[in-house]
Order: structure tokens, then C-alpha cells, then sequence
């Protein structure tokens, strides 16, 4: 099986895309997630990837990343006003998927993906146009997915459930905390 390193936002979004993976790929979920905001959250989310990891894919190696917070803020800095799902968001996906290429390349995996297009709320075209340059430029097999197709979003909630995984109400960000908090208004 060839060695994949699968980008993780999060327990739940993870737990549908490794059902479908772990059979045609040896997986290690890697949790680079700077963006993700206020720290407690981001520890909040880490521990519940974990968790999920060891009740249901007990097999799947898991790789941890130090938190840094200045380095999404360093990142998108111009980019703070922009609208949810807009250039911000792009911008976020570089960096998180260009961490994990990079970090692919570095350990000898064959190829990396993220469990971001499970979420009806990502663009899974974009993503995967991400992916597949910097798989260019970095030399790495990137595996193009739209992991809501074939019900994942569905199935992610379904074993969110079954595990009692907690399910955020907001992508990460300090700004998707705003847009949240101000969609309904």
C-alpha cells in the first residue's frame, strides 16, 4: 500500500475520509491547523483527533504539530477582511496543504490529501487545484478528492455520533468565529 499523509482539520471531518482510506492506503493523519483560533480550541480539537484515532482507526499513525498562531496570522496578513470561503480561506489552504507536501516529501510518504473537501462549506475544485500544483512543485503525489460526495459530510456526523466526537460550529479562524457569530443578523 502506498504511504499517504492525510492533513486532518479536525476529528470529524477525519473519521469518514479514513473509513474510505485505510483500505487502499497506510495513513498517518498529520494536524497542522495554525489557523485554528483561540488555542483552546485548537487543543480542544487536537484531543478530540486523538480520540477518534484511538476508538476507531486505532492502525493510523498520527503526527502532531507545534501550534503557531503568528504563522496563519503571517500568512493571510491583507487578507483579514475578506469574505468566508474567499481569498482568506485560499490563502489558509496553501499554507496548511503546502505544510503537508512538504512534510510528505520530507518523511518519504508517496503522497498526501486533506480531509478539508468533506465539508459542504470547502471547494473541493480549488483544493484540489492546490494540491495538484504543489504536487508539481514539490514532487509529491497529491490524491485529488471530494470526500462529501458518496454522502461523507453525512457519514462524518453519523460517526461524529457514534464516537461522541465534538463538532465545531465555526471553521477555525478568528474571522469565521466573526462570520459565524454574524450570518444570522
Amino acid at each position: 500500500m502506498k504511504k499517504m499523509l492525510l492533513h486532518s482539520c479536525c476529528g470529524p471531518c477525519s473519521s469518514s475520509v479514513l473509513e474510505r482510506l485505510i483500505c487502499d492506503y497506510d495513513v498517518t493523519v498529520v494536524y497542522y491547523n495554525p489557523n485554528i483560533y483561540p488555542q483552546e480550541e485548537y487543543e480542544k480539537r487536537k484531543a478530540e483527533q486523538i480520540k477518534l484515532l484511538n476508538l476507531a482507526y486505532p492502525n493510523v499513525k498520527f503526527l502532531d504539530c507545534d501550534y503557531n498562531q503568528n504563522e496563519y496570522f503571517d500568512f493571510v496578513c491583507g487578507f483579514e477582511n475578506e469574505k468566508e470561503g474567499g481569498a482568506r480561506c485560499t490563502k489558509c489552504f496553501e499554507l496548511r496543504l503546502s505544510f503537508t507536501a512538504k512534510k510528505a516529501k520530507e518523511l518519504g510518504f508517496d503522497c498526501f490529501t486533506t480531509t478539508l473537501s468533506v465539508s459542504p462549506y470547502k471547494n473541493s475544485k480549488l483544493l484540489n487545484e492546490i494540491g495538484n500544483k504543489l504536487s508539481s512543485q514539490i514532487g509529491i503525489e497529491y490524491i485529488e478528492a471530494d470526500f462529501k460526495k458518496k454522502n461523507g459530510y453525512l457519514r462524518s456526523i453519523e460517526l461524529s455520533k457514534k464516537y461522541n466526537i465534538y463538532r465545531q460550529h465555526y471553521c477555525g479562524c478568528k474571522f469565521s468565529i466573526w462570520f459565524d457569530e454574524n450570518k444570522n443578523s
